[in-house]
Parts: structure tokens; sequence; C-alpha cells
């Protein structure tokens, strides 16, 4: 069976506000198979953005036991990440799940990996996917070359060339900004 694969999310934290954002890609081998797909959820009434990489049911499996962790920890994002990650590194079925988020709050924005890692990005810019390198080089480009834009902007911008040169990117994009 072919994997399906292919995803870009960006997030960034610029000029206290934070934006989520991903393009709506699902390549299987060599033919995209969706083009549309909703890769950002929001948790916790809105007030936490979630966007994920990988499998889709790895991916929503781990936002259930992160929102369980949300609500265990009084809607404290680290703490709940950190408490996720510890489960996924012990839990011998959380082991083989194959996804990564890139969540967020007002205040916050991190990167939990599919090896159980919880990163704070540098630059207040997190990326994942097949297209996060090109996301986060053109957000570090905004970020230094144009400070005036938006959170939401910059991410708009840097998801577009991301798509324009990933051909694992396309430019349905879905970006959200926590309440």
């Amino acid at each position: 069976m072919p994997k399906i694969r292919s995803t870009t999310v960006l997030g960034v934290y610029h000029n206290g506000e934070v934006a989520v954002g991903a393009d709506g890609q699902a390549t299987m081998d060599k033919y995209i198979a969706k083009s549309n797909v909703k890769k950002i959820r929001k948790l916790q009434d809105g007030k936490i953005i979630t966007g994920f990489a990988g499998s889709t049911a790895d991916a929503f499996t781990l936002m259930e036991r992160f929102e369980e962790k949300l609500n265990a920890y009084g809607n404290n994002m680290k703490r709940a990440a950190i408490e996720l990650a510890k489960d996924w590194r012990k839990d011998q079925y959380l082991r083989k799940l194959e996804a990564m988020m890139v969540v967020a709050n007002k205040e916050e924005l991190l990167i939990i990996s599919g090896t159980g890692d919880v990163l704070e990005p540098d630059h207040q810019i997190a990326a994942i996917g097949s297209g996060s390198t090109y996301a986060q080089s053109a957000a570090l480009a905004l970020k230094k070359h144009a400070p005036h834009l938006t959170a939401e902007e910059m991410v708009r911008e840097a998801l577009t060339i991301a798509a324009d040169i990933c051909i694992y990117t396309n430019h349905n994009f879905i970006i959200e900004k926590p309440n």
C-alpha cells in the first residue's frame, strides 16, 4: 500500500500574535490523492490551534490525547505537550504513530515530534512536513525583511512560497489564530 505523504504546516509568532497554517494536499505515491485536507484544528474553544503532519488517523489520535492532557492540566499547553510526549515515548501503541504536531496558543508555539520531543522553535517559527524547510526559510526572511507584516500574513506568504517550490504542497491554505 503506498504511503500517503506530504504536508506543510507553519506557525509564526510575531509582534505578539500567533498564526498557524497548512496547505491542503495529500499525496499518495505519485499522485495527489486529495487537495483540500484540513490539517489545522482548534482545541479548547479556539484557545489552542494545532496543525499536523503525517498519518491523518495517527494525528487525530494524538490530538485527542493532547486534548485529554490539556483538560487534565488546566489548559497548560506546555505541560500538556510534555505529558503527551512522555506517554508517546513509553506507550507501545503510541510509539507506532507516525505524526508530528505544531501547537500554539496566544503566548507559545511548540512542535511535538514523533520521537517524543517537545521543541520551542528558534526564531518563533515552527514548521513541519515535506515543505517545512521552504516555508521556514521564507518565514525567516519575512520576519527579517518585512517586519510590518502580521503573523497571519507571514504564514500566508511563506506557505505560498513553499507551494510554489514544493511538489507536495498546494495553495489551498487554512490559517487560524488562537482566541
